[in-house]
């Protein structure tokens, strides 16, 4: 049964991997045996989140990239790919969250978040897609949210939500397309975890008693509660799952 969620061998690229769910799905990986090429902005951060993943016996690279750039997307895939030789799983996980009521939405962060949390996500999609393709094998796991299937009264959070629905629908789609190539294109969602992102958030007294009254186990994700979703769609134990969206959530979209 351990053999079933195995990475020996892979190699994993992660977005978003300089902090907070970045960090701890490239970690998952790492600990079960993947080298992991790390892309994020901050290079500094990056180079550490590095060094604590060789720590772990396996090997990793970093690349920085925007990926609200994308050129520096194409870049940064073909640097991977030369530098291992090949890309076996794509955790698409850079994204941003800007709050704003829909009716004093600026232009600029709407075209922002559209850039970062849906553009970015087809276009790693689509050029590791194409290494993939050829492989005939892969994984892509698409970080989506509970926001990709419900809104939340009291949070405007229109712009975000559009962004997060988008990318489990392209992944349906997605799934579709490549599965016979021996692709598999699955969404992880996330509720409300402990990170930088959210940090602004998750300590407002008034958003704590909206947790305890949205979701069934009253509280946010824990870190490593998100590690089992992430290996299962990254390992063989997920090889006849594609298109799913898998709610990591306490129960949140239950209700």
């Amino acid at each position: 049964m351990s053999d079933l969620f195995s990475l020996k061998g892979k190699i994993a690229l992660v977005t978003g991997a300089s902090s907070g769910l970045g960090v701890q799905f490239a970690t998952a990986l790492a600990r079960q045996g993947a080298d992991v090429a790390v892309l994020a902005r901050r290079v500094e951060k990056l180079n550490r989140v590095k060094e604590e993943l060789e720590k772990l016996g396996v090997r990793s690279f970093a690349v920085q990239c925007d990926v609200s750039d994308v050129e520096q997307i194409k870049t940064a895939v073909a640097k991977v790919k030369e530098h291992f030789g090949r890309i076996d799983i794509l955790v698409n996980n850079a994204g941003i969250a800007l709050v704003e009521p829909a009716e004093s939405q600026s232009d600029e962060t709407w075209e922002k978040m559209i850039k970062v949390n849906l553009n970015a996500v087809y276009y790693f999609a689509r050029e590791v897609g194409k290494i993939m393709v050829e492989q005939k094998y892969g994984k892509i796991i698409n970080t989506g949210s509970i926001h990709s299937t419900v809104a939340m009264t009291g949070l405007p959070i229109s712009a975000y939500a559009t962004t997060k629905g988008g990318v489990m629908m392209m992944s349906k789609a997605l799934a579709n397309e490549w599965a016979k190539y021996n692709i598999t294109v699955n969404t992880i969602g996330p509720a409300y975890f402990e990170s930088e992102m959210t940090a602004g958030i998750v300590s407002d007294k008034s958003f704590s008693d909206a947790v305890k009254a949205y979701c069934p186990m009253g509280r946010i994700g824990k870190k490593g509660e998100l590690d089992g979703a992430v290996v299962y769609f990254a390992s063989d134990a997920s090889s006849y799952t594609t298109g799913q969206y898998l709610a990591v959530d306490g129960g949140w979209t239950s209700i």
